[in-house]
């Protein structure tokens, strides 16, 4: 690939930043202010991919992410979890006994919280992780501090004062990578996943017959959510991740069968990744 323009959440050294910039080495990045503004650049054409948070180990799936999927037109080509590993960044100059305030993202002050209980620490918001750290550097004050990782202190020039803070060392965070095509990037050593959305009927034992397809063609469910659809007061929508190849022949007969015992149901494509 190339010539790319590939859409993230964010400003530069956010999350969906880092990802992009793993995935994506030779392409050109394109920042945008919130989660719908970035999957609308690719549905619009004015970008190639998005690349967005879905689900934290730690603190469950971005659900306004998701519901994009079930609502809007793009299809997941990859997964990609990215393990995150929240540090204490200030300016330079600055040491941990300075540190009287921390900025980050609401989920990062959230998976932090024990460090910043223990430190004494008053804990104000921004936007996402990268967003704090570009305020610390500008800011220039040697008592407040930022939430996020350490590629992000080296593009704002701040210092590492204190490494993985996280409560957790297996928080991961997962991100979907989306495009207008399907099948459009290619993972070597990835098995091929898909994920699926559908709706059924508000009845007793609905939901198992959508299920019993799944188990009845061999297919594994690795996720399963469910999601009020907003639209209609006390329904719900099921996003299920499962293993294998939706484009197979055994996958399209169970995607047919799917479509007909649900009141709505489509594939977002296969993908490769976790």
């Amino acid at each position: 690939m190339s010539g790319l323009k590939i859409a993230y959440s964010g400003i530069e050294g956010a999350f969906a930043h880092i990802v992009a910039r793993r995935l994506f080495p030779e392409e050109g990045f394109f920042s945008y202010k919130s989660f719908r503004k970035t999957y609308e650049a690719v549905e619009s054409g004015e970008c190639d991919m998005a690349v967005l948070p879905i689900e934290n180990s730690y603190s469950g799936e971005v659900n306004d992410v998701m519901d994009m999927l079930f609502d809007g037109k793009l299809y997941v080509n990859a997964l990609y979890g990215l393990p995150v590993v929240q540090n204490l960044l200030g300016v330079r100059g600055s040491r941990i006994q300075d540190i009287k305030k921390v900025i980050s993202q609401p989920k990062a002050l959230e998976q932090c919280d024990e460090y910043i209980r223990s430190k004494g620490f008053e804990a104000l918001q921004a936007t996402n992780t990268a967003v704090a750290a570009k305020q610390v550097a500008q800011m220039e004050d040697m008592s407040v501090a930022a939430i996020a990782s350490i590629e992000t202190a080296a593009i704002y020039g701040l210092k590492v004062l204190d490494e993985q803070i996280n409560e957790r060392d297996d928080n991961t965070t997962r991100f979907v990578i989306m495009s207008r095509d399907k099948g459009c990037v290619d993972i070597p050593g990835q098995e091929k996943s898909f994920i699926t959305v559908f709706t059924v009927d508000n009845v007793a034992g609905a939901l198992l017959v959508p299920l019993q397809i799944i188990a009845d063609y061999g297919y594994n469910m690795k996720v399963l959510h469910s999601r009020p659809l907003k639209r209609y007061k006390w329904q719900y929508y099921f996003y299920v991740e499962i293993e294998g190849d939706v484009t197979s022949e055994m996958g399209q007969k169970m995607m047919s069968e799917l479509e007909s015992a649900c009141s709505f149901a489509k594939a977002l494509g296969p993908h490769y990744g976790e």
